[in-house]
């Protein structure tokens, strides 16, 4: 009972977040924190003073948006305010609020402006190829802090704000599935930070509890190292960095001009990640589009230049609802103009290709797309994930699709292109496909799935057949005990779980039922 509910309410959860974009979650959870924090002042937990609190938070989120209109025109270039609006939230957090009452504190007003236009700044400057290489926010406030104007004191870091601090970066870790990320880095700094405090001579309890209210432990590992445009793309890459960063968050050192802090060490590992990613963004050229099935359509772009990924992984495009085709698309959707897409081109192909759901209703991101005319330019920023097979082709897998989760596969199943690794394609593999959809119309790819070798269950809801090249599973819900009669060696096998959030959450829990030991997922919460 316990296993079901807690299904059941991590697939409400997946639902009510799929409605939006980690970008729109990050900025609600940031301004609910900041209204958090005006009502602790006004209880009295906080002692800034309610009108110094509310002139920097106007300072902050004034400037930080102004400063990104005016560059993104100076750089001819869409603005991307939830973007802005977030740097600046979380410089608020990271600087006091300047005593009004003492006086106009001029150098430290000065100070955060200067760190505000900086930050902004930075996505254009300090940038390659249209990909930031830093976080905006860390690097206004350090290079702001070089100035001697005014430095970052991290002032979400007090045990009043851990009481939403704490559910905030939670929810934000869930959205966007970096908790090991996050548990590397926060056991690598408190360890640090608590064997000093006992080597200083404070008892074990006081030792762990201090990182947490008093150091910016969770502010930073749920609001800045997780920011997905300055991270490595492999999930091993990602924890490795957070060790690191752990470190240099962590440890004393001065080096004269400069002294550990947040920041620095954050900018150290934006450019340990720059190192190993995708470096720059890449602008696609859109060839055409297809339909798939009655609901799914497939879109084919141009890369100005060699795009590396591997099978399995996906691109962020940055799809504004504003202009395209030269006509102007609806108003958005509030989701935000950045969203995931998983490749279904194999590596080394002429053209990227998408496939995406495009049923009615159609949400503002896949009517920009389908406004698209030939020739018409889009962005697309990084390119990560890890839902890949096994380095071993000797390793047996089973792929379960269910409706638009056969995307990722399609880039695996494709055939290898020259130059491309061993085990690269599921063709040099033992490969059982179990492909899930409403009926046969909505079997997407089947011509390719047909040339791929691999062989294919179709479990089809309305209990018609499917093409002849597939096995027909039948129309009964898969369980542990329909997926065993299945696939009865599934225990040998790793499994690979792609569709909608419950869809993906049942067919784990059938998977691991019916012995399956090497689970991977990947979830579709919409777009």
């Amino acid at each position: 009972m316990t296993a079901i509910t807690t299904t059941a309410l991590g697939s409400r959860l997946d639902t009510a977040l799929g409605r939006l974009t980690m970008y729109r979650l990050v900025l609600w959870v940031l301004a609910v924190l900041a209204g958090y924090s005006l009502l602790l002042n006004v209880l009295g937990w906080l002692t800034f003073g309610l009108p110094e609190m509310l002139a920097h938070l106007a300072l902050c989120l004034g400037l930080t948006y102004a400063s990104s209109q005016g560059l993104a025109a100076l750089f001819h270039v869409r603005p991307h305010t939830e973007s802005s609006l977030i740097t600046g939230l979380l410089l608020y957090f990271l600087f006091w609020p300047s005593q009004l009452t003492q006086g106009l504190q001029l150098a430290e007003l000065a100070g955060v402006a200067l760190a505000c236009v900086l930050a902004s700044a930075s996505k254009y400057t300090l940038a390659w190829r249209g990909r930031h290489i830093f976080n905006p926010a860390a690097a206004g406030a350090f290079l702001a802090g070089l100035t001697g104007l005014n430095i970052a004191t991290w002032w979400a870091a007090t045990p009043a704000m851990l009481w939403l601090v704490l559910p905030g970066v939670l929810l934000v870790l869930y959205r966007t599935g970096k908790f090991a990320m996050a548990a590397v880095f926060t056991v690598v700094a408190v360890s640090i930070v608590a064997a000093d405090l006992l080597g200083a001579g404070m008892e074990l309890s006081e030792a762990l509890w201090q990182p947490f209210a008093q150091r910016p432990v969770l502010f930073f590992v749920g609001f800045m190292l997780t920011e997905p445009l300055t991270l490595p793309p492999r999930r091993w890459q990602q924890l490795a960095l957070a060790a690191v960063v752990g470190v240099l968050f962590a440890v004393p050192y001065n080096l004269g001009f400069v002294a550990n802090s947040p920041e620095l060490a954050l900018l150290v590992g934006n450019v340990l990640a720059f190192a190993v990613g995708q470096r720059g963004g890449v602008r696609l050229r859109f060839v055409a589009s297809r339909p798939l099935t009655p609901t799914t359509t497939e879109f084919s772009f141009r890369p100005d230049r060699r795009v590396r990924f591997l099978p399995g992984q996906s691109l962020e495009l940055h799809l504004p609802p504003g202009t395209a085709g030269g006509s102007r698309t609806r108003k958005g959707d509030g989701k935000g103009i950045r969203r995931v897409f998983s490749l279904t081109s194999a590596p080394g192909a002429a053209l990227l290709t998408i496939g995406v759901g495009t049923a009615e209703p159609v949400s503002s991101a896949k009517r920009s797309l389908l406004a698209l005319a030939p020739g018409d330019g889009i962005s697309a920023t990084t390119i990560n994930g890890d839902f890949l097979l096994p380095r071993n082709p000797a390793t047996p897998v089973l792929l379960i699709a269910a409706g638009i989760g056969i995307t990722p596969y399609m880039a695996q199943l494709a055939a290898a292109p020259a130059g491309s690794s061993a085990g690269d394609s599921a063709r040099d593999r033992d490969v059982v496909l179990l492909y899930l959809a409403k009926n046969a119309a909505e079997l997407g790819y089947a011509e390719e799935l047909q040339r791929s070798g691999a062989r294919i269950l179709a479990r089809l809801a309305d209990g018609s057949a499917p093409p002849d090249f597939m096995e027909d599973a039948g129309s009964r819900r898969v369980d542990a005990a329909a997926l065993k009669e299945l696939v009865p060696d599934i225990g040998g096998r790793e499994v690979f779980v792609s569709g909608s959030p419950a869809s993906v959450s049942s067919l784990r829990a059938a998977a691991r039922g019916a012995g399956a030991r090497r689970i991977h997922v990947d979830s579709f919460t919409g777009y």
